[in-house]
């Protein structure tokens, strides 16, 4: 990403993250494709990469990607909405090369060591073997020490300079961001009280704090992108922090089903957490209407309106809004009742909800953002939808909504041969997973991963050429 229009070194730094996220970003399609082969074909890579390594790595890189990707959006916005320059940018940049850093390290450990002694080595410099929270202790130190720098550098910058709502909203977030990390990170030997603070960190750190993150970036993104309102998208946005620390919270009760807590967190988690997704697609419809009113007007100097000024931003804010509802409320909600769950729970079914969701709610969105950071570091006025983007969009949604359709599908043969009809025994389980229906659906799962990443590839393709197509309006 060239930064030869860049005038602000918060947005300099920006680029810098969405670049190493979009690295990232291909390394989880990857081994999310060596897992998905594995899957079908049990002996590919046998004792070169197990299936537990792709997968690790196939999630860590998820969430790492996402995390540079966030860090990214904020740097680019902040300059925008205070009106200056960040405060501790060096230290910001200094940041940026040790979590790098750390990162190829723990990858490299991942791919190259795999498996330690199984004593407190292991914990510390190989894998804590917590799911989805694998990093080991010491990058689990360097994680927390990174985010409390970047904290630091938007409450500087936040409190110095002009204070809006969404900076206000960012502000108390990334302090719950940091905050629910640490959840993760301490030992105990009782596995209920273990699974408990775990899910504080996987449901709370992702459907909380993330999801007010992704409000914050939206309200931003529609007011940059169309000029709306900022009172409207504010008020959405308060909303949504309400509601979101509300029911998140509470939401976060459906967990608790298999863990030994009080009954009367089923009903509580099952309900709250579909409320989650409903104040942000409000946003973006109320945005949309109030938008859809001005077209064909003109401002005082003569400029139409209603131009959006970077269509394949536009184009995944949009799909944020729809993939947010559909994949963290729809499809999170309908195996999350618990007398549902009690068939559901460790099937495809949580899988299915798990890629839908992450790309629904977070993916779309920093992709937008990477958009934006193309079109500002490139001094692009009007940047319009070229054939790249159109077939990124369409083969990288296509891709995940089949697998999507494909896990949902195995998930109700595992529910309905291994649970239903035999009883979930050991037996059962593996009649579930040898059935017609259940191999075909991972087939397709295979299939349309690959049509995922064909799409990433076309993504990379639209990023690296845009500063130089003509068809761009300067």
């Amino acid at each position: 990403m060239a930064n030869n229009h860049l005038t602000s070194e918060s947005k300099q730094l920006a680029t810098w993250y969405f670049t190493f996220a979009a690295i990232l970003f291909g390394a989880q399609l990857l081994f999310g494709l060596v897992a998905a082969i594995q899957y079908v074909m049990p002996g590919f890579l046998f004792e070169i990469i197990d299936f537990s390594i792709a997968r690790i790595l196939h999630i860590n890189a998820l969430v790492v990607w996402m995390v540079f990707a966030m860090f990214g959006s904020v740097y680019w916005l902040l300059p925008d909405e205070t009106g200056i320059e960040t405060v501790g940018i060096k230290i910001g940049k200094l940041l940026f090369w040790i979590f790098a850093a750390a990162i190829v390290v723990v990858v490299l450990v991942y791919l190259l060591v795999q498996v330690g002694p199984a004593d407190e080595t292991t914990i510390w410099f190989i894998t804590e073997g917590r799911e989805y929270i694998e990093a080991p202790r010491w990058a689990d130190f360097g994680i927390v020490v990174v985010a409390l720098g970047f904290v630091g550098n938007l409450f500087l910058t936040g409190m110095k300079g002009k204070q809006t709502g969404i900076v206000t909203v960012l502000m108390a977030d990334m302090i719950a961001f940091s905050g629910l990390y640490l959840a993760g990170m301490f030992f105990t030997d009782n596995i209920s009280v273990d699974q408990y603070w775990w899910w504080w960190v996987i449901h709370l750190w992702v459907e909380a704090t993330w999801e007010v993150f992704v409000g914050a970036i939206a309200a931003y993104g529609l007011i940059t992108m169309l000029g709306a309102h900022r009172k409207t998208v504010e008020m959405w946005l308060w909303i949504e922090v309400s509601m979101l620390f509300g029911s998140g919270i509470l939401g976060m009760g459906h967990h608790y089903f298999w863990i030994g807590t009080p009954e009367y967190w089923w009903e509580i988690g099952a309900l709250f957490s579909a409320l989650e997704p409903l104040p942000l697609v409000a946003m973006f419809i109320h945005v949309l209407y109030d938008w859809g009113k001005t077209q064909g007007e003109q401002n005082a100097q003569g400029k139409d309106v209603s131009v959006i000024n970077n269509k394949p931003a536009f184009t995944w804010f949009v799909l944020n809004a729809f993939g947010n509802f559909l994949g963290a409320g729809i499809w999170g909600f309908f195996h999350t009742l618990p007398q549902v769950n009690l068939y559901t729970h460790g099937t495809q079914f949580t899988s299915a909800h798990g890629h839908l969701a992450f790309f629904g709610a977070y993916a779309t969105i920093l992709i937008g953002m990477m958009y934006m950071g193309i079109q500002g570091s490139n001094g692009i006025k009007v940047m319009k939808n070229t054939k790249a983007s159109i077939w990124a969009v369409s083969l990288i949604t296509s891709g995940v909504v089949g697998m999507t359709v494909s896990l949902t599908i195995a998930g109700y043969v595992q529910v309905l041969v291994s649970r239903a009809q035999m009883g979930a025994t050991w037996a059962a389980y593996f009649d579930g997973q040898s059935g017609m229906w259940f191999t075909q659906a991972m087939d397709w799962r295979l299939f349309m991963g690959a049509v995922t990443f064909a799409g990433f590839l076309f993504l990379i393709k639209d990023f690296l050429s845009t500063g130089k197509d003509a068809q761009h309006e300067h």
